[in-house]
Formats: structure tokens, C-alpha cells, sequence
């Protein structure tokens, strides 16, 4: 008898869907979803569909408006902040207060879980929250003995990261949203001697009636005002921002790529180049696949295997990781690493996708 999977995510997402084909292809019964805004309405929900002993996966709730409304308005509620209204499609807002509704929802979905016994969970809620704190996240790796970029610490202003970069004496960084993902708002900064400087960023600035808002758009932006690199800095400050010393990927012809790896029950699986011309390669961002193996030396592919391999250890109650990093001169660094990171369709590893080789391996 095969064992059920229950999915909390968002009925009809790209995620369910390649899941439950997943399922059909090795003859298995599809999986039961509970919705995110159910779930956040009525936690009892999940005792009613975990009553039988099964797999239970957690997916992002950001595929659901409603369910980034809830978390995020429960957030400010935690904060006493006055409550917004649903964000604009892309709008980067309050990513902070957002994070603090998810903190709680996954804490209270930890303690249900702990009532479950017979419940195999894929990631653990404690692991996946660590995740997606990705300043936390990087110390985490650093104090496992993982390498990652020099991490700057946390960016309080656009003068706080004149005075790190004056510290640090450093001319180039990445700035990262502590609860961001897919880039969002991640901004590649440099300046020179001369005192120009150059922000390149996925967040579009808008400024309309003396108010600041930031949206995620797929079209890369280059700001190079000190006018406008402030606004930009101080908009992702104020939702909490933090520097790492900058890496330089490696080159394929007239473009640089990083590389996603899955690990799977903490062993290195599927793996993509993520190539582009500009200084963020996410897929998402028009840029283009490559193939992994034919970038990569011995001396890389066995570092990437290792890191991944080192990574995975890092978070031994995760199933299923996203880890994407840079490697060169046979050495691995880790960026980030992605509790949801197995949204890669069509990629294949000893023949299956990342969500049939998942079900297989659990």
C-alpha cells in the first residue's frame, strides 16, 4: 500500500501540479492538498488531514495573495505596525513584518506537527524558517564549516553602508533582502575612485507623491545617482537589508553563470548552470539552463559535490534543498541555500524530475 502525501500549499500552483504528475507517472495516488489561507484560518484543518499516518510536504505560501496578505498582516499585528493593504503585484513591502507572521505560522505548525507522530514531515518547519532568514541561514552554513561569501552583516542605511564598505575597505558587495527570495531586491553594488557608483537590482524605484515603493520586476535596472542608490538602499534598509563581500562567477563565453544543486536525503542530485549577462542568473530573470557537467572540471564538480554534500548536513531534518553556489578553481562557495528550491521542471537526474526522484528517495 502505498504511503499518502499530503501538500500544504496553494491548490493549482506550478508546484502542486508537477507533484501530482510526479505521482501519476509512478502509479501512485495523488496527493492531498490544504490550502494555506484554509490552513491559516483554521489550523484544526490540518489534524483533519493528517489523520491518517502519511508524507507531509510544505510549500511556499507566496503562490496564494491571500496567504502573503494573512501572514503579512498577522506579522504587523506581532509588531503593533498599523496593517497595510494587499501589497501591488511585485511590491516589495514590510518583507520584516511578512517574515514575522511566517516565523509564527510555522512555530504553530511545528507544535501540531509534534502531536503527529505517525506524520513523515519532508522539512522540518524549524529548518525551513531557518532557511528563509538568509542572513541566519549564512551564519548557520559559516558555523558548519560550509564556505560561503564574507558576510558584511546587517545594512542599516545607505550612509551605515558607506561606513562598512570604508570598514571593510571594499568597493563591491551584494546587498540581500534578509527575507527575500528569487532576487528580489537583491542589488549588485559597486563604486570606483572617482566616487561613481553603480546599483544594478531587480527592485524597480517608484516615487510617486513623496512616497518610496519597490517592485520586482523581471527587466534588470541600473541606478547610478547617489540620489537614487540611497533610496533604494534606504527602502531595503528599512525591511531589513544585509552586505556580503562580493564573489566573481565564472565565465562562459560572453556570460557568467552560478549553479543550482538538489540535494536529496542529503546527497547532491539534479544540478543547472544558471546563466545570464547580468549579475543575477535566477532562471526567473530570462536567463538561460546550462548544462552542469560540461562547464565544470573534475576538480569543480567534486568540490560542488562536496559543498552541496557539507551543506545538506547543515539542515539533516530537510529531505528536499536548493543550494546555489558558485565554483571555481576547484572551490565552492555557498550563496544561498532554499528550502523550496525544487522547482526546476524538466530537469532530470538518473532520469526522473526533482519531484519524481524526491518521492522515490524519501
Amino acid at each position: 500500500m502505498p504511503t499518502p502525501l499530503t501538500l500544504l500549499a496553494t491548490a493549482g500552483s506550478k508546484r502542486v501540479r508537477l507533484m501530482q504528475a510526479a505521482r501519476a507517472q509512478l502509479r501512485l495516488p495523488p496527493a492531498h492538498v490544504l490550502e494555506w489561507r484554509h490552513w491559516l484560518a483554521q489550523p484544526a484543518r490540518l489534524e483533519e488531514a493528517l489523520r491518517q499516518p502519511c508524507l507531509f510536504k510544505i510549500e511556499p505560501p507566496g503562490d496564494d495573495p491571500a496567504a502573503h496578505l494573512s501572514l503579512l498582516q498577522a506579522g504587523c499585528r506581532l509588531q503593533d505596525r498599523p496593517l497595510p493593504d494587499a501589497p501591488a503585484h511585485g511590491e516589495l513591502l514590510a518583507m520584516d513584518a511578512w517574515f514575522a507572521g511566517f516565523s509564527s505560522a510555522m512555530q504553530a505548525l511545528a507544535t501540531q506537527l509534534a502531536a503527529l507522530p505517525a506524520i513523515r514531515v519532508f522539512n522540518a518547519p524549524v529548518e525551513i524558517l531557518r532557511m528563509t532568514d538568509k542572513l541566519a541561514c549564512q551564519r548557520h552554513l559559516a558555523a558548519h564549516g560550509v564556505p560561503i561569501p564574507d558576510l558584511l552583516g546587517p545594512v542599516e542605511s545607505y550612509g551605515h553602508l558607506q561606513s562598512l564598505l570604508h570598514q571593510h575597505d571594499l568597493d563591491r558587495v551584494y546587498l540581500k533582502p534578509r527575507y527575500g527570495s528569487s532576487a528580489s531586491g537583491v542589488v549588485a553594488y559597486r563604486r570606483n575612485k572617482t566616487g561613481r557608483q553603480q546599483a544594478t537590482t531587480s527592485a524597480n524605484l517608484s516615487r510617486t507623491d513623496g512616497e518610496t515603493r519597490l517592485f520586482n520586476v523581471k527587466r534588470m535596472a541600473r541606478y547610478e545617482t547617489p540620489a537614487d542608490i540611497a533610496a533604494l538602499v534606504d527602502a531595503l534598509a528599512a525591511q531589513q537589508l544585509y552586505a556580503e563581500a562580493w564573489l566573481n562567477k565564472p565565465r562562459c563565453c560572453d556570460s557568467h553563470y552560478d549553479l543550482r544543486v538538489v540535494t536529496l536525503a542529503g546527497q547532491p542530485a539534479h544540478r543547472v548552470a544558471r546563466i545570464g549577462q547580468h549579475m543575477m542568473t535566477n532562471l526567473h530573470l530570462d536567463n538561460r539552463r546550462g548544462e552542469a557537467s560540461g562547464l565544470l572540471n573534475a576538480a569543480d564538480l567534486a568540490a560542488l559535490e562536496a559543498t552541496a554534500t557539507q551543506a545538506a548536513r547543515a539542515f539533516p531534518k530537510s529531505h528536499v534543498t536548493g543550494y546555489d553556489l558558485v565554483v571555481r578553481q576547484g572551490q565552492a562557495h555557498v550563496l544561498e541555500a532554499n528550502a523550496f528550491g525544487d522547482l526546476l521542471p524538466g530537469l532530470l537526474w538518473q532520469g526522473a524530475d526533482t519531484y519524481a526522484a524526491q518521492l522515490t528517495h524519501v
